[in-house]
């Protein structure tokens, strides 16, 4: 596993990352995307599993992105999940595949993993031992062990795990990540994340099984977003209440308090809320300004500036953000860009790692398995 992480500050983090790399405006970014001049080389993809939560997203991602994907097909061993995906007009029409079928395909460039959480690494490392970069789902396993082994291995091999956080490519994100770095904000010294809903007794009864809760599930999003704005944390403390004892024992109202040497940060997660996607945020305060992201989808952010910035003027500034095709578009079109060898990742193993030891020690769970 990799151990060296913790011992890097929180600027050589950064720059190890290319966090702190200059870059472009969010609305620079998703133009270059799009941008492709001349038609692409498709690229061969094939999907491994249809339980995990955003599974169906993805496909249907990649059936509409046929300009960028030759769809190869679909694996999913389970009959009854099978069945259930059968009945999915999403999975109307593709190719069902064993897993030795798909990873045997000649030219194969990339799988999405999309199985239930607790097989998400073993699968993820059989991708990457036959030799394809892989968007793994999140969050990443319970063990932090194994995912350090799984991208040690596809670091070996010059692969690429992108990991499946979806505000990643989200505009607001990436005009708050190009803000933070440019120093627009001054020094950042609080950084507040909220993700709420509310969900079903059936969906609480999907996500018993899991230690950490709705914080491993949902809040992991924001912990990753945070890590790309002030790094690995110093230290955890979680926070876990249980509201509807009458119903199960889930995990469903979670803060963890993140401590930084001149930083604090929160993120919340609570699935009761009725409505509460509304009041999802991610809020970056600095001593210069400050940047408000709420709702995160779809996106609306507020910029403060204590003196002029660009073309922004001193003062507080609802952001036009471009719009976007869908929730995961450009983070697939990336993929196939790393596959082509056309760019690498912005985010490194180091950073995953990090993210997800901090993700474990906010779900109040281990990290030395």
């Amino acid at each position: 596993m990799r151990s060296h992480v913790k011992h890097l500050g929180r600027r050589e983090f950064l720059q190890a990352s290319g966090a702190a790399a200059v870059g472009m405006t969010a609305a620079a970014s998703f133009e270059q995307t799009h941008a492709t001049g001349t038609q692409p080389r498709r690229i061969k993809v094939g999907q491994i599993g249809t339980a995990h939560d955003h599974a169906s997203g993805k496909l249907q991602t990649l059936k509409k992105l046929s300009d960028q994907f030759d769809l190869i097909g679909v694996v999913e061993p389970d009959r009854e999940k099978r069945r259930a995906a059968e009945k999915n007009p999403i999975y109307r029409d593709v190719t069902w595949l064993t897993e030795e079928t798909l990873l045997a395909t000649k030219d194969l460039k990339i799988v999405t993993v999309e199985t239930r959480v607790e097989d998400l690494l073993a699968t993820a490392a059989r991708c990457v031992a036959a030799g394809v970069h892989i968007h793994l789902d999140k969050p990443a396993g319970e063990s932090i062990q194994s995912f350090g082994q799984l991208l040690d291995a596809a670091t070996s091999r010059g692969l690429c795990v992108q990991m499946g956080y979806m505000y990643r490519h989200n505009p607001a994100f990436r005009f708050c990540f190009d803000v933070v770095r440019n120093g627009w904000l001054g020094e950042i010294f609080e950084v507040h994340g909220l993700m709420s809903k509310e969900i079903s007794v059936e969906e609480r009864k999907r996500n018993l099984h899991f230690r950490g809760g709705m914080m491993f599930q949902l809040g992991c999003h924001l912990i990753d977003a945070m890590v790309r704005v002030l790094g690995p944390a110093q230290d955890v403390q979680a926070h876990t209440r249980r509201l509807r004892p009458d119903l199960d024992n889930l995990a469903d109202n979670q803060l963890a308090v993140f401590e930084y040497p001149q930083a604090t940060a929160t993120i919340r997660v609570s699935v009761t809320e009725f409505d509460g996607m509304k009041r999802r945020q991610f809020v970056v305060a600095g001593t210069e300004g400050t940047v408000e992201i709420r709702p995160l989808e779809p996106p609306r952010l507020t910029l403060t500036l204590n003196k002029p910035r660009g073309k922004f003027a001193k003062g507080t500034h609802e952001v036009a953000l471009p719009a976007t095709p869908g929730r995961y578009d450009d983070q697939l079109i990336e993929l196939a860009r790393i596959a082509r060898g056309q760019v690498k990742s912005e985010y490194t193993p180091d950073h995953d790692l990090a993210v997800q030891k901090l993700v474990l020690q906010a779900s109040g769970m281990p990290t030395d398995q």
